[in-house]
C-alpha cells in the first residue's frame, strides 16, 4: 500500500507510478531510493541503473553469483534474475525495517535464489568467502550521500579479495561541480582492479549538474568499446571514459584511505525539487 512507513535508520514512502499498473517508487527523507516494476522487473527507470545494466548485460553469458552492497527495493536483482535465470543474489543491506517492508510490500519473496544479510556494507562484506561473486554492486546510500567508508583503499581491497578473478565491481557514485569526489572514488578503485572505466551522462560527467556516476572495474578487460557504443545508444545516452582518457579525468587524485577528512557531496536541494 502507498505510503510513510518506519524503518531502522528513520522514515520511507512508498509511492505508485501512476503511468504503470506495478510501478513503485521507493524514497527517503523525499531522494527517490529504488523504483521497481512488479510485473515487469527489466523495466528500469533510472538512467544509472540503466548504464548498470548495460555493463550486466556485456558480462559472459549465464547465471552470475552477485553480491549487492545496499538493498532499497532490489531492483538490480530482479533483473539480473529476470535477465539470467539461476543467478544466485547476496545482498547486505543494514536496514532489517527496510528489509522487512520490501519482502511484504514490494513482493522481494519472488526473486529467486535471494539471501538478505542485515549488516553494514564493511561488516557484511567482510563475512564473504573469497573468490565467490562474479558481480559486485555498490549502491549504498545514506540519503542522497555515499557513505565514505565504502569508499577507501581498505574496503576496495575487500571487495576484490571477494570478486573472482573476471568478476566485475559496479559503484555507483554521486557527485556535482567539479567532481572530485568521483575522481578520487575512482582514483582509489583504479587501485584495486586495474581495468576501470566511468560511466554517467555528458553533463554529468563535466560536472555541470548533480547526478550519478557509474564505476565499472575488474582484474581483466572490460569490453569498453560494446561499453561505449551501448551507452552513447541507449535512452540514457551516456559517455564513457577509459584509458588514457579517464587517466586525464582523474588528475592527479589521491585514493582515499580511512581516516581521511573526505566528505561524501550532497546534492543541491533543488535536484529533488
Amino acid at each position: 500500500m502507498p505510503g510513510r512507513y518506519p524503518v531502522t535508520f528513520g522514515e520511507v514512502e512508498l509511492l505508485r507510478d501512476l503511468d504503470r499498473q506495478d510501478g513503485w517508487m521507493l524514497s527517503k527523507d523525499d531522494v527517490p531510493q529504488s523504483y521497481v516494476d512488479l510485473q515487469d522487473p527489466t523495466y528500469l527507470e533510472f538512467d544509472y541503473v540503466r548504464l548498470m545494466a548495460d555493463v550486466i548485460d556485456l558480462l559472459p553469458e549465464g547465471p552470475l553469483s552477485c553480491v549487492h552492497v545496499g538493498g532499497g527495493a532490489c531492483t538490480i536483482p530482479r533483473y539480473v534474475s529476470a535477465t539470467r535465470p539461476g543467478s544466485r543474489h547476496l545482498v547486505v543491506e543494514p536496514d532489517g525495517l527496510l528489509v522487512n517492508l520490501v519482502r511484504e510490500q514490494l513482493d522481494l519473496r519472488s526473486v529467486p535464489k535471494l539471501k538478505v544479510i542485515v549488516k553494514g556494507g564493511r561488516e557484511g562484506t567482510a563475512t564473504l568467502w573469497d573468490d565467490c561473486a562474479d558481480l559486485f554492486v555498490l549502491d549504498a546510500f545514506s540519503g542522497a550521500t555515499m557513505p565514505v567508508e565504502l569508499a577507501t583503499e581498505q574496503y576496495m581491497g575487500d571487495v576484490a579479495r571477494v570478486l573472482r578473478p573476471g568478476g566485475t565491481l559496479l559503484v555507483n557514485i554521486a557527485d556535482g561541480k567539479g567532481l572530485a569526489f568521483a575522481r578520487r572514488v575512482a582514483a582509489t578503485v583504479g587501485g584495486a582492479f586495474r581495468h576501470v572505466a566511468l560511466l554517467a551522462e555528458p553533463g554529468i560527467m563535466r560536472g555541470r549538474r548533480f547526478g550519478n556516476l557509474i564505476l565499472a572495474a575488474s582484474r581483466e578487460e572490460l569490453p569498453v568499446d560494446l561499453l561505449t557504443r551501448r551507452a552513447a545508444g541507449g535512452l540514457t545516452q551516456a559517455r564513457c571514459v577509459h584509458g588514457d582518457d579517464l587517466t586525464r579525468f582523474l588528475a592527479g587524485a589521491a585514493p582515499i584511505r580511512d581516516g581521511d577528512a573526505v566528505l561524501s557531496p550532497v546534492p543541491p536541494p533543488a535536484v529533488f525539487g
